[in-house]
């Protein structure tokens, strides 16, 4: 290395707060001048996820996390669910994508998302448990988020089809 007293760290966006934590703990062992990025990487979003399934994780035998399976903090957040005490979790893109086998046995359900799942999504998986009989919901709220993300074309059309069968079953 040219010079070890000029180094910085950086990392992607939606690791692992505590893996990162640990990673920039071992490399300022090994460079002791280590500067910190010039603004926070780690995503809000999903720092405030992770820190909500923390929370939730150790009371709920099942943790369902929606959101994509290319979505790192998505498949994280499964992974931190699991780490911090849930019995099982599983990654979902959809409710229809929920399997009946998952909950043999299970008494309590943890609901999270990925950090730009439209809330629909998790609005249709929330309807699912309630038909399976999960129907008492108490929310786990660790931060207040006020951004919205723009959902993709593709998915527009699909959702203002849900949303209107929805009314008309109101």
């Amino acid at each position: 290395m040219a010079d070890p007293d000029n180094v910085v760290w950086l990392s992607q966006t939606t690791l692992s707060v505590d893996e990162t934590m640990e990673t920039v703990r071992r490399l300022r062992e090994r460079f002791p001048a280590l500067q910190d990025p010039p603004s926070d990487d780690i995503c809000y979003a999903t720092q405030n996820r992770q820190v909500a399934v923390k929370k939730l994780a150790p009371a709920c035998e099942l943790v369902i996390v929606v959101g994509s399976a290319n979505s790192s903090n998505s498949v994280r957040l499964v992974e931190v669910a699991l780490q911090s005490g849930a019995d099982a979790s599983y990654r979902v893109d959809r409710a229809a994508e929920l399997r009946d086998e998952w909950f043999d046995g299970v008494t309590t359900v943890g609901v999270t998302s990925g950090a730009s799942v439209p809330e629909i999504l998790v609005r249709d998986v929330l309807d699912s448990l309630s038909a399976r009989g999960f129907d008492t919901v108490e929310e786990v709220r660790t931060a207040t988020e006020d951004l919205m993300f723009s959902l993709p074309r593709e998915i527009r059309a699909d959702l203002k089809a849900k949303e209107a069968e929805r009314a008309l079953r109101a």
